[in-house]
């Protein structure tokens, strides 16, 4: 009994020390680089109304002389405060003694002003250099002497299973530490395109957007950026941008105020087991070309529907999510080699790239169309029922009009209209349609956890 007391006592030793041991990793590394991280505040002036509408000096003339008290009109209840500024708070992390420094672009997107804290008190105004809606990622310049930076990792030696940790301002809390482990990497999101994500399980929250993510040798690996949840805090799974991405923007942003990436003009979908098996494909692979942009690189280099991508410059694409990724840091005017899969057969194909337009313009993407009522909507996949668990539903893409005065919002998902189940779009507009100019209906929306009743008054045509 004595041995086996002396044994299990060593064994708790032994799992202390780990532990202390891990915890002295993480202690020593925000000792080293926590005076490198950066907490970011911002302010914005109002530009628009609570209810959306915009300001009195973006409305036009016409509407400002003969309808002052239309909603939305400055003076008006519901109407626009000009000058209340509002405030918001992020991350970042200094990666140059010249005062560079990163967070995400959706920090200081619209901010009017842009104040950078560092550790030891000191303030200053910040200059925003550039920001990439694509990556989402911003790089701000401050003016000052003798600043700490931090040390870059290579985010391609990550392990899945490997502790990291973050640096950031949840909720405001300067300075404050989380740790984890990487759960996985090369992450696509159903939005992001053009990152190949690190997911982590570390404690991320509102505050935190910018800062950065270390590896347990002190080295930044990545930018902590968005978090998957249904309460809009942190549950358990995080996402960063890979630092590599992120400074190759940095790169393009300094010395040319702009991201110019390659575009290859066309649509593409995963390729399943049973496409696979149909195009006389040895196993599911590769990128299938759903649809090719007039015009576009792809269409000039003979391209077609059905073809299926599978190397892209001699790598090789074994998802559909890595071919944007693979495209876009290609620098337009390249001729790149494609080998496809076309009518069973592998053939090489040479393409020009162009440079990838406006978002609004890229095929695929096509711009959003409104339906009666003031909604842009589209019916649920079967993911997001199963994420929601619903059998229907329509999102709400954007609101404009009688659905943005009722209060309706992007993300909402709308279930009935005056009780009647609306399973597809096509169903909402033959619903609509009977309803008169001025009658007020009753939608019930899913909007977070809950659901609630928002009437909707429909206006004249």
């Amino acid at each position: 009994m004595r041995m086996v007391l002396t044994t299990m006592a060593m064994v708790g030793s032994l799992v202390g020390s780990t532990w202390a041991t891990a915890a002295m990793d993480v202690a020593d590394l925000v000792e080293s680089q926590g005076p490198a991280v950066v907490n970011i505040s911002t302010t914005t002036l109002a530009k628009r109304g609570s209810n959306g509408m915009p300001d009195d000096e973006n409305i036009p003339e016409f509407f400002r002389r003969f309808f002052p008290g239309m909603p939305g009109m400055p003076g008006v209840p519901g109407g626009p405060m000009p000058g209340t500024p509002s405030h918001g708070t992020g991350s970042g992390f200094i990666v140059g003694s010249d005062g560079t420094i990163l967070t995400n672009a959706h920090v200081v997107n619209g901010a009017d002003e842009v104040v950078v804290k560092l550790i030891d008190k000191r303030k200053f105004t910040a200059k925003v250099i550039g920001t990439d809606a694509r990556t989402d990622v911003a790089v701000l310049k401050i003016t000052a002497n003798n600043l700490p930076s931090v040390k870059l990792g290579n985010p391609d030696a990550l392990r899945v299973g490997e502790v990291v940790a973050a640096i950031g301002s949840p909720f405001g809390f300067e300075n404050s530490v989380t740790s984890g482990i990487v759960s996985a990497k090369g992450r696509s999101l159903p939005s992001e395109s053009y990152v190949p994500y690190i997911q982590t399980d570390v404690a991320i929250n509102p505050g935190n957007s910018g800062g950065p993510l270390f590896n347990m040798k002190g080295e930044v690996v990545g930018i902590n950026s968005q978090i998957y949840s249904r309460s809009g805090g942190y549950q358990g799974v995080s996402f960063a941008i890979p630092i590599d991405v992120a400074m190759e923007v940095v790169g393009q942003l300094k010395s040319g105020g702009k991201v110019s990436r390659g575009w290859l003009g066309v649509v593409i979908q995963e390729v399943s087991s049973d496409l696979a098996e149909s195009f006389g494909l040895d196993r599911a692979r590769g990128a299938l070309i759903a649809q090719v942009q007039p015009d576009g690189p792809a269409a000039k280099a003979g391209l077609q529907a059905a073809d299926v991508i599978l190397k892209f410059n001699g790598k090789p694409v074994e998802n559909s999510g890595d071919l944007p990724r693979m495209v876009g840091t290609v620098k337009p005017g390249s001729t790149i080699p494609l080998e496809i899969w076309r009518k069973g057969k592998a053939q090489t194909v040479r393409v020009v790239l162009t440079e990838l337009p406006a978002e609004e313009q890229v095929a695929g993407k096509p711009g959003k169309a409104f339906v009666r009522g003031g909604l842009a909507l589209s019916e649920l996949t079967v993911e997001q029922r199963r994420e929601l668990k619903i059998d229907y539903g329509l999102l709400v893409e954007d609101v404009t009009g009688d659905a943005m005065r009722a209060g309706l919002r992007s993300g909402d998902v709308i279930l009935a209209l005056n009780n009647r189940k609306l399973p597809t779009v096509d169903t909402y507009r033959k619903v609509i349609a009977t309803v008169p100019a001025g009658k007020v209906i009753a939608i019930l929306v899913r909007r977070g956890e809950g659901s609630l009743y928002i009437p909707l008054k429909i206006s004249a045509d």
